[in-house]
């Protein structure tokens, strides 16, 4: 089974993402700032990381580059979810490290198909 770590310190945007990942078939991990996220992703390896970066403690930016610059986490996929959709704010994700960038609200169909791409 595919895991995915939530990063998500909105409990109704982690809620409503983790049922509807759960019904697709994943195993879902959560975790509510970055340091948390960069601390579960070393702990369990996830699959893929869906990753807000708005966060307390470490934003997404910050926890993306220290996964990137691990060994042991570098290769993990990182796709970054935001409310930011500014000119710029996708480069800005991509230039941390994401592997690649989707907006909130969140189109879980788009949303699959960019997991599914990472994942493949």
């Amino acid at each position: 089974m595919t895991k995915v770590l939530i990063v998500e310190d909105n409990e109704m945007n982690r809620d409503m993402l983790s049922r509807r990942l759960q019904r697709k078939g994943y195993d879902i991990e959560i975790a509510v700032d970055g340091q948390a996220g960069v601390d579960a992703a070393m702990a369990s390896r996830p699959d893929i990381v869906l990753m807000d970066m708005s966060l307390p403690i470490m934003d997404g930016w910050e926890a993306t580059r220290q996964l990137k610059a691990n060994a042991d986490t570098q290769s993990i996929p990182v796709i970054a979810l935001t409310a930011h959709a500014m000119a710029g704010d996708r480069q800005k994700a991509l230039d941390a490290g994401c592997d690649d960038y989707d907006t909130k609200p969140v189109n879980l169909k788009s949303l699959l198909e960019k997991m599914e791409n990472l994942l493949s």
